[in-house]
């Protein structure tokens, strides 16, 4: 019987590192208490990120070496997602290109959502034909002036589960769903409301936490002495050590929660932990990964010989060596709705989509499909009847070419300081893609003006937001790679 588990993972951290000293700065007058904590940084997405353009990062990334035509269904954990009653998974699934026949859902409703995701789709994976694409991501709205606006970090990670030469083989798992609230936040609400901190984590955290690991590992069978790695996604101090002594599981194997470079990034944090174990793992290693919330899920798993034949992938390695430090935390403020500023007169404009060219367009607009003559291998975007080749305007031979994978250059840009931007300047300009096609593109992740013939990479990005009808508008962006 082929072996159950991980095939492949990847993950994405947005570049902006905000120093959680900018913060106590910017409150102290307010909040001095939080100078305990305004140790570090934590990852911020940009204006234009979201959960959904975060999932599709870590999503591409997971799927390095992988043909996309052989995943058979995604989801998206997360309790940020941008649309309470359209499919995000839908939109991730046409961003990443994959076939129309995928089966997709949404994965939302706890901090734990991630573990939760990644559980029922290990254990499905005997009854499913194709791969699992399961992802996690998250960017939570935090008060200002709160602990949680210090400790939480933006990122995502996925994992592409199944059957087959595994990077993980799956173990078993646990789980104790209990109506238990640390915190919580209604439909109503933008933030979170938070508990006193000690019963949470005397009765919560290590109370519940406790007893799922006593029951869990000893109904799967796995005795706690040869864990190696044990990812409890919980900020709070102490909690994963004691967890681990109660549990009987060695205080070396407890792994770091990434507070200090990235931040805890709630429904995701499990998932990203995980990536970040996989990354290091050695085979033969048993991996127990933990999520809370309302309950606890625990999995199991052990690394395989074959983690040493993935193709190499950002991953949150990658991620986290590629931070841009950040000190302007009123920008931020900002960028998350926090802070109205005067948008002036060039911003009145009329950003409705209408769904019908959405639709028309969807694989151009979403997945960064353009065109590839058959007959004369020209190559363009947007794919259209005609050719764009002068010396043959040939019909009818285009056939779909996807650009977001394909290598590009700059060729040619513009700082536009006129044009309403959130994060004035507007960069755009030409970017020649490797093997053929241009196109004309608005910047992303500028944070030095850059040079023509600098390598470019695209990315996944909100192009604009309706905020009269409350609508995401996506498409792809060029970022300078590094």
């Amino acid at each position: 019987m082929a072996e159950i588990g991980i095939l492949s993972f990847g993950a994405y951290v947005p570049r902006k590192r905000l120093q959680r000293a900018a913060i106590h700065a910017a409150n102290s007058w307010f909040a001095p208490g939080l100078r305990g904590i305004a140790k570090g940084e934590r990852a911020i997405g940009d204006w234009d990120e979201d959960s959904v353009t975060m999932a599709v990062e870590a999503g591409r990334d997971a799927l390095t070496g992988i043909d996309r035509a052989t995943v058979g269904s995604l989801s998206v954990a997360s309790t940020t997602l941008p649309f309470a009653d359209r499919l995000n998974a839908g939109i991730v699934k046409e961003a990443l290109n994959l076939p129309d026949a995928v089966a997709a859902f949404d994965v939302t409703g706890s901090q734990k959502a991630g573990a939760s995701a990644l559980r029922a789709a290990l254990e499905a994976a005997s009854g499913r034909k194709a791969p699992h694409l399961c992802l996690a991501s998250e960017m939570r709205i935090t008060c200002p002036t709160s602990e949680l606006e210090m400790s939480s970090g933006d990122a995502a990670a996925g994992v592409l589960v199944g059957t087959g030469d595994v990077v993980a083989r799956f173990i078993g798992a646990h789980s104790l769903t209990l109506d238990f609230l640390d915190h919580y936040r209604s439909a109503k609400q933008e933030y979170d409301y938070v508990f006193e901190s000690r019963w949470v984590r005397e009765e919560g955290h290590v109370g519940i936490g406790g007893r799922t690991l006593k029951e869990g590992l000893a109904q799967i069978g796995v005795d706690p002495a040869t864990i190696d790695r044990f990812i409890v996604p919980i900020s709070t101090k102490g909690v994963a050590a004691s967890l681990a002594k109660a549990a009987g599981i060695k205080a070396e194997a407890v792994a770091d929660t990434l507070d200090a470079g990235l931040g805890n990034s709630g429904a995701a944090h499990a998932v990203v932990m995980l990536v970040a174990a996989l990354e290091q793992a050695a085979p033969g290693e048993k991996i127990l990964v933990l999520g809370f919330g309302q309950g606890v899920d625990i999995i199991v798993f052990e690394a395989t010989e074959a983690l040493a034949r993935l193709p190499a992938r950002r991953g949150v390695a990658g991620s986290l060596a590629r931070k841009y430090v950040d000190e302007n935390y009123t920008r931020w403020l900002a960028h998350r709705g926090r802070l109205d500023l005067d948008k002036g007169i060039r911003a009145e404009l009329d950003q409705k989509q209408p769904s019908t060219t959405l639709w028309r367009h969807r694989k151009g607009t979403l997945g960064l499909i353009g065109g590839r003559c058959t007959k004369t291998g020209t190559v363009q975007f947007p794919k259209s009847d005609i050719s764009v080749n002068p010396n043959d305007r040939s019909q009818g031979t285009q056939e779909d070419y996807p650009l977001a994978e394909v290598p590009a250059r700059l060729m040619t840009f513009t700082a536009d300081s006129l044009q309403y931007s959130p994060s004035p300047p507007v960069y755009y300009g030409m970017v020649d893609f490797e093997g053929g096609g241009r196109l004309i593109a608005e910047f992303a992740d500028v944070f030095e003006e850059p040079e023509v013939g600098a390598d470019m990479q695209m990315v996944f990005r909100i192009k604009a937001v309706d905020e009269v009808r409350s609508f995401t508008k996506y498409f792809w962006k060029a970022a300078p790679v590094r």
